[in-house]
């Protein structure tokens, strides 16, 4: 089964220390060896972001930074596991070396492959 594991927190605009940035390429490393970790991205500050709606058919488009957020998507991951409970101790090995924030687990819909389907 596959997760997507979307990480938020309050954006404080600072940079990542370079033990931080080392404790979490190890972890990258450790979870894409085992197979658990399929790819992962940290975002960009919300400055450099847009939010883009549609209402009634209308678009709007508001550029970054959103301050009225109290938290914004920082990141995901998107992991393979075996149970919803193998993705939650997966993402708490996460959250443990970041230290602050939260994550959403989400089990992602897999389309039987075409052969499955029969359809070639």
């Amino acid at each position: 089964m596959r997760f997507l594991s979307i990480y938020t927190t309050r954006e404080t605009n600072t940079p990542p220390t370079p033990e931080h940035m080392a404790a979490m390429g190890q972890l990258i490393d450790e979870m894409m060896k085992a197979g658990v970790l399929l790819g992962t991205e940290g975002c960009l500050p919300s400055a450099k972001g847009a939010r883009i709606r549609i209402t009634n058919g209308k678009f709007t488009v508001t550029d970054g930074p959103f301050t009225e957020s109290k938290e914004l998507v920082g990141g995901f991951a998107l992991l393979e596991a075996k149970s919803k409970e193998e993705a939650i101790e997966a993402t708490k090995r996460f959250l443990n070396v970041v230290g602050e924030g939260e994550c959403e687990i989400r089990q992602l819909f897999e389309a039987p492959a075409p052969a499955a389907a029969g359809l070639r």
